[in-house]
């Protein structure tokens, strides 16, 4: 009842809000004179939401019917535009400069929160969450949407972990499968150096790849190296980068020294994954949700020898079978783009999609995980009960780490980690070899 009488609240404010614009307000409307609202009589607003293709978000049928559903229910049209990876940055960074952006984006914290949140564009979203939403959002996903000083420049609604996967065959033949807990999806830093000494003696050739031709796929070197002994990508208030960590060089020295694994320049994670379908290398350090759930639509081109239960995800392997997986963290921000109205209508959206009977559907469209396990009654946690991959990966999500991804320099941090990686691969001194490139990543950072 609070929270129904919460959402109730905030819906008033915003019928209050479009009554002024109705009296003669301007509103903005990121700029599309076409989408501007026509509140002569009061009935509707409208607001622009781009959204990056995340799960089924990027689908325009899918959440076409979540906006017609949040329309009958609020009498707020939401215009889409639907964002690709490859130019999507330019196109919101471009909008912003010309005074034009949309009043809702959906990603995730690296994008809303450490650049255009850290910029100044972004609403402040903290007001809508009391202790009882703190409580419920999972703890790594609320921080990393939140700023140092408290302000919450993205409202999560999902999240997944990132994972890595093994050739349940060739483990099997190799007598490897003892060295591993299928059940839990775990293994220990001590039973992957066996699994793979077992599989070089069968094979008697590579059968994992550190691949570093570029950045594509970079958490899962980064997962790998960071948890085989322990280590941290960055400090915990993510003011810097802590390469250096001995165990962090443990694992580098481990991994160098190791028959059956190659410090690979020549591939990225995609390239890993068409290696690994391929039958070629055992095991893939990229892997997700995404390919567990339909490996043969994974856009790898290659011509699969593995698919379906042949694969098992499996965790990272640490010291004590307990990794700190890097994850994926997706939700609403809002830009500051003057108009109150429609600022309280996108506020009203975030909410009906992440804490509200409907956001079930809003969760289930993204294809990944709530990151809270109730909401106005309804339980979230067993959504998947029915997907058995989704809630046999479900098993995964408790091992969800810090999301270091927010730390400034993140693009030269990403750029400096894939060239460490090939030099230590030729024959660098690893020690030397991370300082050196740790200290690149953090001028970065501290340069902002």
């Amino acid at each position: 009842m609070k929270k129904m009488k919460k959402f109730l609240a905030l819906g008033l404010s915003v019928t209050m809000a479009l009554s002024l614009v109705a009296c003669g307000g301007t509103a903005q409307n990121g700029g599309d004179p076409a989408a501007t609202d026509t509140p002569a009589d009061g009935a509707q607003t409208s607001i622009s939401l781009w959204t990056y293709p995340i799960g089924g978000w990027g689908d325009e049928k899918a959440v076409k019917e979540l906006t017609d559903a949040f329309e009958a229910d609020t009498g707020i049209k939401v215009n889409v535009e639907y964002l690709a990876y490859a130019d999507g940055d330019d196109k919101v960074n471009a909008a912003i400069t010309a005074g034009s952006a949309p009043d809702l984006i959906m990603e995730g914290p690296e994008r809303l929160v450490a650049n255009w949140g850290a910029k100044g564009y972004m609403v402040d979203l903290s007001a809508m969450l009391d202790d009882e939403d703190k409580s419920e959002i999972n703890g790594a996903a609320l921080a990393a949407c939140t700023t140092a000083d408290g302000k919450v420049f993205e409202y999560p609604l999902v999240m997944t972990a990132h994972c890595m996967a093994i050739n349940k065959n060739a483990f099997e033949e190799a007598g490897a499968l003892q060295y591993l807990d299928l059940e839990n999806h775990t293994w220990t830093t001590e039973n992957f150096i066996k699994a793979v000494d077992a599989l070089y003696a069968k094979y008697g050739e590579t059968v994992a790849a550190v691949f570093c031709a570029g950045q594509g796929g970079d958490q899962g070197t980064r997962a790998l190296i960071n948890n085989m002994y322990g280590g941290t990508f960055t400090n915990a208030d993510h003011s810097a980068y802590t390469w250096d960590d001995p165990a962090n060089i443990k694992a580098l020295e481990q991994l160098k020294s190791m028959n059956g694994v190659a410090f690979d320049a020549s591939l990225q994670g995609g390239d890993e994954i068409t290696k690994f379908y391929q039958g070629i290398l055992k095991m893939a350090f990229c892997w997700n949700i995404a390919q567990q759930l339909d490996p043969n639509a994974a856009g790898t081109g290659a011509e699969k020898t593995i698919t379906g239960d042949d694969i098992v995800f499996m965790s990272f392997p640490s010291e004590t079978g307990e990794s700190k997986l890097c994850g994926g963290i997706w939700g609403f921000g809002v830009f500051d783009n003057g108009d109150t109205a429609k600022v309280d209508a996108s506020k009203q959206f975030i909410k009906y999609m992440c804490d509200s009977a409907k956001t079930a559907d809003a969760v289930k469209t993204a294809k990944y995980f709530a990151v809270r396990n109730t909401t106005e009654g309804v339980d979230l946690s067993g959504i998947w009960a029915d997907e058995p991959i989704m809630a046999e990966y479900n098993k995964l999500m408790p091992y969800l780490g810090d999301y270091y991804q927010v730390t400034s320099g993140w693009a030269q941090a990403r750029t400096s980690w894939w060239n460490m990686l090939q030099d230590i691969g030729e024959g660098a001194d690893v020690a030397e070899t991370v300082s050196t490139y740790m200290a690149e990543a953090n001028a970065a950072a501290a340069a902002g």
